[in-house]
């Protein structure tokens, strides 16, 4: 199935902007938990990631697949397809 209304990676972006700030406005009128939302590094979490927040990356040496450096998708190519998720204590938090 070819798309008839292609659009430039640009085009797209700004309509990914528009449709996101429509979407934070949204929400902004929602009661959100007082809680921080971080990540173990305390770094801090959006509510909302779109390809907006990568457009600068390069996604193979930044992003990867699966299964690949930098394992940002996953230690696994094929996730908890192939095997049951495992609970698994670690330490370490990034701080160094």
């Amino acid at each position: 199935m070819v798309k008839d209304d292609i659009m430039s990676p640009e085009e797209d972006y700004k309509k990914i902007e528009a449709k996101a700030k429509e979407w934070e406005e949204i929400i902004a009128k929602k009661k959100e938990r007082p809680e921080k939302f971080e990540t173990y590094s305390e770094i801090p979490v959006k509510p909302l990631y779109t390809p907006l927040d990568i457009k600068d990356k390069d996604y193979l040496k930044d992003i990867g697949f699966p299964g690949e450096p930098p394992f940002t998708r996953g230690v696994y190519p094929n996730m908890y397809r192939g095997r049951m998720w495992t609970m698994r204590l670690f330490s370490g938090h990034g701080m160094s």
